[in-house]
């Protein structure tokens, strides 16, 4: 979680992006779970002040995150390309069920001694994340992007455009129609998948360290999916996909196919052009009628 680390990492990201962005219109969102739990152990160990709300977190990490992608990026693209990080506020409702089941993991991990004495400490819920343990909040559903004319209007005007990192900064209206911060943080696919289908992306790319959606994963009959059907997929499959991981990708790629008619990738980092092209990763589009793994 050092600057260095992340910066380095985020090189890796904008050597394979910065190609794409040449040829295509292109907007970027990322993750922030590792940024907005460490946010929250230095707010909590700094007992003076209360501890900061998980939506400034969020907003705190748009910023540096987006900081970095901005920076990097344009040091491989043309002078004259405009890029913008946009704070990206989301709507979501205070009825969500998922304020009574928190499942979105945070932070680092621990062991089952310490994830028991946070709990007390500090009131966190944790579930077991393999062997360990790490903190989990609520997750609720994206309901609506409030900075979608802006991202429009950069877009119009040649912008790469940074946005909705860490699943949007979670917002709800208060009965005098008072838009107020919600203790949550959205899932980052969930709230990409609702961006491209609202800007009317062309393609809907999910970068992530495994070389696509996987039957059997990690074992020696595993097979990665090549195209598919999203609603055979989610038939078949849908208990092949981790719920912390693999399961909010292929939901939100099977969302944006539904609802665009369109292709949705999901694929390794370094991978992104040959996702891009369909020669690699997980396709998933309703043109295709069935399910094809890879050889």
């Amino acid at each position: 979680m050092s600057l260095a680390n992340q910066r380095a990492n985020v090189r890796i990201a904008c050597d394979h992006l910065a190609p794409i962005a040449e040829h295509h219109e292109l907007v970027i969102s990322h993750g922030n779970g590792p940024q907005v739990g460490l946010l929250a152990l230095e707010g909590a160990a700094y007992e003076e002040v209360p501890a900061y709300p998980l939506d400034v977190l969020g907003a705190e990490t748009q910023g540096m995150i987006g900081y970095l992608i901005q920076q990097e990026l344009g040091n491989r693209l043309p002078f004259e390309k405009p890029l913008a990080t946009l704070l990206t506020m989301i709507e979501v409702s205070p009825d969500d069920p998922a304020f009574d089941s928190p499942s979105k993991p945070i932070g680092p991990i621990y062991t089952r001694e310490e994830s028991e004495a946070l709990e007390v400490e500090r009131g966190w819920v944790f579930k077991p994340d393999g062997d360990s343990f790490r903190r989990v909040v609520a997750s609720p559903t994206p309901r609506r992007i409030f900075e979608l004319r802006q991202i429009r209007w950069l877009l119009e005007r040649g912008c790469v455009v940074i946005c909705a990192g860490g699943g949007g900064i979670p917002t709800r209206y208060e009965g005098d129609h008072t838009l107020v911060g919600i203790e949550a943080v959205i899932d980052k696919d969930h709230a990409t998948g609702l961006l491209a289908r609202d800007v009317d992306a062309d393609v809907y790319l999910m970068a992530t360290d495994a070389e696509g959606a996987y039957v059997n994963w990690t074992r020696t009959d595993q097979l990665r999916i090549a195209r598919a059907n999203p609603d055979r997929l989610l038939e078949q499959y849908r208990d092949e996909f981790a719920s912390g991981s693999m399961l909010p990708k292929v939901e939100a790629a099977c969302q944006f196919a539904r609802a665009t008619g369109r292709r949705a990738g999901i694929g390794s980092l370094v991978g992104m052009q040959d996702t891009l092209a369909g020669r690699a990763g997980t396709l998933i589009s309703t043109e295709f009628p069935g399910i094809e793994f890879a050889d």
